[in-house]
């Protein structure tokens, strides 16, 4: 199960290896939307963003691997090849041919190989698992793992201590171990803080699926800005922690990310992707937000085109 306890123990076996990430404050957006608002730079840890925590995680969780092997559009790909340099192990990398090419070449940088060719957002599961029947190599799901989602928690441990009073965390939501993680910390020790996901319009399975208590899969590769969060469906593991702890999510189209984008770059002067603009968006539509809000900064791998 995921709990408090597995999320902490998480947080002490990853501690040597990824950074305590800072929380920014802007008095600029202070006055702009009326909030408090605290944002997690998690774009500033290892591999550039918070993949690597659950990556770590569950990586010095093997006993003695021949191999790690996952499947990612770009930073579950670098948190592995991290993890897998840590643990001293080679890394295959499973990822969609339209994939970044930045994030593509971050993964090689850190030493793993990637595996593109004819690979989709809709087959690469099917992809990664042939692979790693054939190779023999230990499969890291990029958020339907239990120990991935308690490394991904961690952040939500910092963070409470660092702003201990908080009304909103709003989370960037794709498969949902970030949200799963962040949440069954939140709600454990401060259950009265909202925590409220945040998807693409175009991507919105999560919300689909909690307005009706089942998981709802998406006909195909949503086409949005936000890379991070383009999976079909939400992870059988994430999804009942998301009904128990999730308040609600939110939509945003993509002009609203790439403008949260911009403001979070000019205003707090920190390179961030689009998927984090995303957990920013909220703020600028009308959706009810209370007073003092953290926004879950989740990468920052991007170049301008």
């Amino acid at each position: 199960m995921l709990t408090l306890e597995t999320i902490q123990a998480a947080a002490a076996r990853i501690h040597p290896y990824i950074h305590q990430t800072p929380v920014f404050t802007s008095q600029g957006l202070d006055r702009r939307f009326g909030k408090r608002l605290f944002f997690k730079g998690e774009h500033l840890q290892k591999t550039g963003s918070f993949k690597a925590r659950g990556a770590l995680n569950a990586a010095l969780q093997l006993q003695n691997p021949k191999g790690l092997i996952a499947v990612s559009s770009g930073n579950h790909a670098q948190g592995v090849a991290y993890a897998a340099q840590v643990i001293g192990r080679p890394a295959l990398i499973v990822m969609p041919q339209d994939a970044s090419p930045l994030k593509k070449a971050a993964t090689h940088a850190y030493g793993a190989e990637v595996y593109d060719q004819g690979v989709t957002v809709e087959n690469r599961e099917q992809v990664v698992r042939e692979l790693a029947q054939e190779l023999g190599y230990e499969l890291i799901h990029p958020f339907d793992d239990l120990r991935v989602m308690a490394g991904q928690g961690t952040q939500a441990l910092e963070l409470l201590q660092q702003v201990p009073e908080l009304d909103a965390v709003l989370v960037a939501v794709g498969g949902g171990g970030l949200i799963s993680g962040i949440a069954t910390v939140v709600k454990t020790l401060r259950p009265e803080c909202a925590v409220i996901g945040v998807e693409p319009e175009t991507a919105n399975d999560a919300q689909q699926s909690l307005q009706v208590g089942t998981r709802i899969k998406l006909m195909g590769a949503p086409q949005t800005v936000a890379d991070g969060v383009r999976t079909l469906v939400v992870g059988e593991h994430t999804f009942p922690v998301m009904q128990n702890h999730v308040d609600r999510i939110l939509t945003v189209p993509d002009s609203v990310t790439l403008e949260a984008q911009g403001l979070m770059m000019s205003r707090l002067k920190q390179v961030v992707e689009p998927t984090a603009g995303l957990a920013l968006g909220p703020l600028l539509m009308d959706y009810d937000l209370p007073q003092r809000v953290a926004v879950i900064v989740c990468g920052g791998n991007w170049l301008p085109a």
